[in-house]
């Protein structure tokens, strides 16, 4: 299973990325995505998430600008970002509970994955 990230770059402050998060490979489900980001020095956040019903929770500090959404069928995930600001400027990287069913042992099991990250940066 691999997650890969795409539509970060440089906007200027009150503009706007759509990021993707692609999950690929021996794919049974997936739970909720979620989107986090690391700034430089600074630990990394929890900034959006979705669970597989559609339910979505957000950090205070995107609230109002940012939208999360997925497309089950395609198994991706996507987090729109409106307004940024220059503290918006981070390493985003996608996260999700991914199940790959293992015929061997019959089971469905699920497992946590990162993607690789994708640089988001604001400024003039």
């Amino acid at each position: 299973v691999q997650l890969v990230e795409s539509g970060g770059g440089l906007v200027h402050p009150g503009g706007s990325l759509r990021l993707s998060c692609a999950a690929s490979g021996s794919i049974s489900s997936i739970n909720a995505m979620c989107w986090y980001r690391q700034a430089p020095g600074k630990e990394r956040e929890l900034v959006a998430t979705i669970t597989s019903g559609g339910k979505t929770n957000y950090a205070d500090s995107v609230k109002g600008r940012f939208t999360i959404a997925r497309d089950n069928a395609k198994n991706t995930g996507y987090l729109q970002m409106n307004s940024l600001k220059p503290e918006d400027t981070a390493v985003y990287y996608c996260n999700a509970g991914v199940g790959v069913y293992d015929v061997r042992r019959r089971i469905l099991e699920y497992n946590d994955y990162w993607g690789q990250g994708t640089q988001v940066t604001v400024s003039s």
